[in-house]
């Protein structure tokens, strides 16, 4: 994490047809058009929400047309700038149940605040909580939920279809992905011992992997190599973000660096 989330700015573009990204280096933030209003993945640090704001408007993208804001989990990263969001838009929040305590003030030590020496995110109250194969559904456009625990309890993985000159492509991202959370030393600090989620996270990984996955979206930029992808694109690219299999080598890291914590940092 970037001492100053704002120095993260990367500009705003459409991935491919209805998905767009307009988040920053940190911390991605992405758009669904459903034709019916706008979705948002996840909103980012409050300090840089004004970027994120800033990038829509720059894609034609009107924040008042916002109606969804779903979130992969309730990490600060992820999900801090919702309550100002929610005043501003009055968009509907959906988060998975197990990340409810994270947002709505009963853990905010959980958010992963007091590790970046930020001060707790403003509470918010959730207007749904996700369970694993829950649709969510708005104008043409209908995603998927799948439940993938481990880096947080209540992490929700999204899968929706995304159209481009008749083609449709599988979209998916894997909800969180670090290891951070399941560090012994984290787990024991705020007394989590009772769940295996290095147990979670293997299954989950499992899970996702039965997923069909052409344009992988990342819920950080490096996840899906975003920089790089960004170049091609607007080098003449207009499929850079489409790739079957990155979907799958994602996953393999993630299994690599479970291993590598399992062995190195036993519980």
């Amino acid at each position: 994490m970037m001492e100053h989330p704002w120095e993260g700015a990367f500009p705003p573009f459409r991935i491919l047809g209805n998905t767009w990204f307009t988040g920053t280096l940190p911390a991605s933030t992405h758009i669904i058009d459903s034709g019916d209003g706008l979705i948002m993945l996840d909103c980012g640090y409050q300090e840089s929400l004004y970027l994120v704001l800033d990038s829509m408007y720059k894609c034609g993208l009107d924040p008042k047309n916002l109606r969804y804001i779903i979130f992969s989990h309730g990490h600060i990263d992820h999900a801090a700038a919702a309550r100002a969001l929610v005043e501003l838009t009055g968009a509907e929040t959906f988060i998975g149940e197990g990340d409810r305590r994270m947002v709505d003030g009963t853990r905010p030590e959980l958010t992963w605040a007091p590790e970046y020496n930020m001060a707790f995110p403003p509470a918010f109250k959730p207007d749904h909580l996700i369970q694993d194969g829950d649709k969510i559904r708005l104008g043409n456009v209908e995603i998927d939920c799948v439940a993938t625990p481990g880096h947080t309890p209540g992490v929700i993985s999204f899968f929706w279809n995304v159209e481009n000159n008749g083609t449709v492509y599988r979209a998916g991202t894997f909800g969180g992905a670090g290891m951070n959370s399941m560090q012994s030393e984290y787990v024991r600090k705020y007394h989590l011992e009772s769940e295996d989620w290095r147990g979670a996270f293997r299954t989950s990984i499992r899970r996702a992997r039965q997923e069909k996955v052409d344009l992988f979206i990342g819920n950080h930029a490096g996840q899906n190599n975003t920089p790089e992808r960004y170049k091609r694109l607007i080098g003449g690219d207009p499929l850079a973000f489409v790739d079957p299999d990155a979907w799958s080598c994602f996953l393999d890291g993630c299994e690599a660096s479970l291993n590598k914590l399992e062995a190195e940092d036993p519980l």
